[in-house]
């Protein structure tokens, strides 16, 4: 889909960990709302339509979207609501500005935790006759997903160590506000402390806009949505390979067919991946053509991927920084739109013209998506 190099981000707002107990959800949403306008420099009447992602179960409500139409200005307005994952309503908003229909849209999507047990929501959405009498959440899947990486390539216990680390310190330095002791979360064998990152209340908006409605501002700095792919897996891990990411990779085929990226490892200044555990990154390295498997060894070694390399992944920290479930995907969208705008603070990558990102949710890495951004509307090749 070349058109939607067209397709420019212009607004982006993130509230990686709320933890203020007199806010509502609905005072949330209508928070990071305002700093999305905010940092696009427009208001809610300039907004033609909105998607919002969120989950009645982590909600603990019936039709979220009910809930949030108000706070995020959609009373009178055209809005959407996808269920899956906050990654989904960014593709959703991009290829309704693709469409020709719209000029802008705003996407929000919130990931709270404290109306009921993550666990058993996520158990909920798990196969009713094998799954869930487990009982099967995400956090077990992933866990379940680096055994069975572990069979095959025992090696990858020491890369996940290291890359669970620098992700940590990048964390740090990207949020140097957030508590560090907040990311601790029970670690099922054979994950080991400090490779899962807790749960967090957060939420995530971006404002999406047209090349004419750009035009027009032409003081605002976007970040050009070069190309976009998703895919998902089976639900039933019998069906799957855990040691592969297939759905990943016709993602990433989808995607960089779009944006002509022929040489991901060497096209792209900076990444975010889905991280929640190391084991997850080592497979995107794998399924993004970022490192063959054979390579990780050398790649972690030699820091190609850390802060400094050849091509930084997870500046932001990624989900070892912060962990709102539902919109961890989204998060890492909005992570490289800021890098390719030049205003990802003190973890921004000097000179960074070309961005991956690739969000993961679901058991096992069941869903994924993949965006290739931007700085310029189109390619400047050397």
């Amino acid at each position: 889909m070349p058109e939607l190099a067209r397709t420019g981000v212009i607004g982006v707002a993130i509230r990686p960990a709320v933890t203020q107990a007199n806010r509502s959800l609905e005072e949330l949403l209508y928070d990071v709302t305002q700093d999305a306008l905010r940092d696009a420099g427009l208001a809610i009447d300039d907004i033609d339509g909105i998607v919002v992602a969120g989950n009645d179960q982590y909600d603990g409500r019936a039709i979220s979207v009910m809930m949030a139409s108000g706070a995020v200005g959609g009373v009178d307005r055209d809005i959407l609501s996808t269920p899956s994952a906050g990654e989904h309503a960014f593709v959703m908003g991009a290829l309704r500005i693709a469409s020709g229909q719209f000029r802008t849209q705003l996407v929000v999507a919130w990931s709270p935790t404290e109306a009921s047990s993550i666990a058993e929501a996520q158990r909920l959405a798990a196969d009713p006759y094998f799954h869930r009498r487990l009982p099967l959440d995400e956090v077990a899947t992933h866990a379940m997903q680096a055994n069975a990486l572990l069979a095959v390539m025992p090696e990858a216990a020491a890369l996940a160590g290291t890359i669970a680390a620098k992700n940590r310190e990048n964390g740090a330095r990207a949020y140097p506000a957030l508590p560090r002791d907040a990311g601790a979360a029970p670690t099922p064998w054979p994950l080991r402390p400090g490779m899962l990152a807790a749960p967090v209340t957060g939420a995530v908006a971006l404002v999406l806009a047209s090349p004419d409605f750009i035009a027009e501002r032409s003081g605002t700095p976007a970040a050009w949505v070069a190309g976009m792919g998703w895919a998902t897996e089976p639900s039933f891990l019998g069906d799957r390979a855990l040691t592969e990411a297939p759905a990943l990779r016709e993602a990433a085929r989808q995607a960089y067919a779009a944006a002509n990226i022929a040489a991901p490892a060497r096209q792209f200044d900076v990444a975010e991946v889905a991280d929640t555990t190391p084991f997850q990154e080592l497979l995107a390295y794998e399924a993004l053509g970022l490192a063959a498997r054979a390579d990780w060894s050398a790649r972690v070694a030699d820091g190609s991927f850390a802060r400094g390399g050849a091509l930084p992944v997870n500046l932001s920290g990624g989900a070892q920084a912060f962990n709102p479930v539902f919109c961890t995907g989204l998060a890492r969208i909005a992570e490289v739109a800021n890098q390719m705008r030049g205003r990802a603070g003190p973890h921004q990558r000097a000179g960074a013209h070309s961005g991956l990102a690739h969000a993961a949710s679901g058991f096992a890495m069941q869903y994924n998506t993949v965006v290739v951004l931007r700085r310029d509307a189109e390619e400047k090749r050397a």
